[in-house]
């Protein structure tokens, strides 16, 4: 027998007299050694619950600033936390800071010199653009409830609207570098003039036109109505180089600015 052979015999008989050995011991299979197995704390799997829900409303905010929802009238119930936190922390005003500090660089590199006819036009949305209605907001579960106009015109009245300070920052730069400021809201007309208080009130103190709806625009949407708008100023002779504002609906159809800069708003959609 050769001496491979040999050895790999020996080994055989080895391995049956250890299982021999080891069946003579009373080991059930219990007392085998068990699989791993972790239990995470319930703290642990609430955090992992808390965090998916607000992975989940970070990326719907996202998909609605990049306009890739459909319409939509309220805001995901599980989300009224996330968009309280996200309005009434940091990051709401930062993203406001990092818009408005945008377009005033583009303001400032557009050459007001190359006319001089004072047709050069920036136009402004008023609210969630100018002014805030976070108050409003904040009483009605952050954009979770149907809008109310009645509930909301009461606010308007009130003229409590505070300014959105980046947007003030801006506004007055624009000013400064010499465009022609039009104002476009979807506010009707019998608001002028609680409006206007407002704006002054809150620090916007000079602009060329303040356009409202008219009883002949109820019933258009905000895209057809600021379109037919931007339509006039420009029929006019202005040149719209920036608009600002909050909604979609704010600066896209017809007639748009040469730059549009949309601000942050999760809390309602108007089309």
């Amino acid at each position: 027998m050769s001496l491979l052979r040999r050895n790999s015999v020996l080994l055989l008989c080895f391995f049956l007299l250890s299982v021999a050995a080891f069946c003579e011991h009373t080991h059930t299979y219990t007392d085998l050694p068990r699989s791993l197995i972790i239990e995470l704390p319930q703290k642990l799997e609430l955090e992992s619950d808390s965090l998916e829900v607000r992975l989940r409303c970070t990326g719907w905010r996202v998909a609605g600033e990049a306009n890739n929802l459909s319409p939509w009238k309220t805001i995901p119930e599980e989300c009224v936390d996330y968009v309280k936190e996200y309005m009434l922390g940091p990051s709401y005003q930062l993203e406001l800071q990092l818009v408005s500090d945008e377009a005033a660089r583009y303001a400032s590199s557009v050459d007001l010199n190359e006319y001089e006819d004072g047709m050069d036009a920036w136009i402004f949305d008023i609210d969630e653009t100018l002014l805030s209605n976070l108050p409003y907001y904040a009483q009605h579960a952050y954009g979770s409830e149907i809008f109310d106009h009645n509930q909301f015109d009461k606010w308007v009245i009130e003229g409590m609207a505070s300014a959105i300070e980046p947007s003030l920052k801006l506004y007055n730069e624009v000013l400064r570098l010499g465009f022609k400021i039009f104002l476009l809201t979807g506010r009707s007309e019998d608001k002028r003039d609680i409006t206007v208080d407002n704006l002054i009130k809150a620090g916007f103190q000079k602009w060329d036109r303040l356009i409202l709806r008219g009883a002949e625009d109820h019933g258009k949407t905000a895209v057809a109505f600021k379109s037919e708008k931007r339509k006039e100023i420009v029929e006019e002779g202005f040149r719209i180089h920036g608009n600002t504002g909050d909604q979609w609906s704010d600066l896209i159809g017809s007639f748009i600015s040469v730059k549009s800069f949309k601000l942050s708003n999760p809390m309602y959609y108007i089309s």
